[in-house]
């Protein structure tokens, strides 16, 4: 496949709107999917907030946002999704879910179409077993990270069964839509997560023992290692409900280097879990 043309998403969440708004950008069609036409519609409303932020400060304009939200399509099915040649699937971090929607889209893709699960943690080999054989030389990993409109980074992550050519195929869309991948064995946690995990732990283990509050401990980090955010206060914003799946994925295959201390599964199952809950480190119903 020597160009990417038509890109099908599957997921109109917050990942998934922002991951078209990528290849919108660069002047893909994409096809937004999700449970919904509805659903999916809600999906590229949001894409308005990122775009408009990019017209404040000079960034884009006016006739360019109309252009990109132009060339996405939301969709409730996969109409048009064997026109696509390449489909990225961005729903939440459930391995069932994900290789149920896995299974559907290869039904409805041409033979050629490389099929791109973004995750953040779960083993491309094993996702893509649920595949065919004569599709899985055609899936691969992409893991975008949040904001995906903004953020550079793309972990590219092929599988045992991945061939060369769909991993450099998916370098290069990669590129093309303005973002640096690296190319990334295939591991649980990949690179960034299995970094940050650690360092979200020892955070959590840092509010047990009681060492400092919550708000020094994010200060600490801002002000003594130059993070843009402390630990906690980013978990809040990606949800600690995910961050404790996560790290139980990674405790599967690496020990108990990456079990969460007590603090954060209280939050958890009181359902504190962030920004989005109203509560989480942080109380943000104010």
């Amino acid at each position: 496949m020597s160009t990417i043309q038509t890109v099908g998403i599957l997921g109109a969440g917050i990942m998934g709107a922002e991951i078209a708004l990528c290849f919108a950008n660069a002047g893909c069609k994409v096809l937004l999917k999700d449970i919904s036409t509805e659903a999916a519609q809600k999906g590229k409303d949001r894409l308005s907030k990122p775009l408009d932020k990019a017209i404040q400060k000079g960034k884009y304009t006016e006739e360019k946002k109309v252009e990109t939200l132009e060339k996405i399509v939301p969709l409730g099915d996969y109409q048009g999704f064997d026109t696509a040649d390449l489909v990225v699937e961005a729903v939440f971090e459930n391995m069932d879910l994900k290789k149920k929607l896995l299974v559907e889209v290869a039904d409805h893709c041409k033979s050629d179409c490389i099929i791109a699960t973004n995750t953040s943690s779960i083993p491309i080999t094993q996702l893509g077993a649920c595949l065919p054989a004569d599709r899985r030389p055609l899936f691969i990993g992409a893991h975008f990270f949040a904001p995906a409109f903004i953020m550079k980074l793309v972990e590219v992550i092929p599988g045992a069964e991945t061939s060369e050519e769909t991993t450099l195929a998916l370098l290069e869309a990669c590129r093309m839509i303005g973002k640096t991948p690296i190319r990334v064995k295939d591991t649980a946690g990949f690179v960034v997560n299995r970094m940050l995990f650690a360092f979200f732990n020892e955070a959590v283990r840092l509010v047990d023992e009681g060492v400092a509050s919550i708000e020094d401990i994010d200060t600490a980090c801002r002000l003594g290692l130059g993070h843009p955010i402390g630990p906690l206060a980013l978990m809040d914003m990606a949800d600690l409900g995910m961050a404790l799946d996560v790290s139980n994925l990674l405790k599967e295959s690496y020990g108990d280097r990456f079990r969460f201390g007590t603090a954060l599964r209280q939050k958890v199952y009181a359902g504190h879990i962030g920004r989005k809950a109203g509560q989480g480190w942080y109380d943000y119903r104010k």
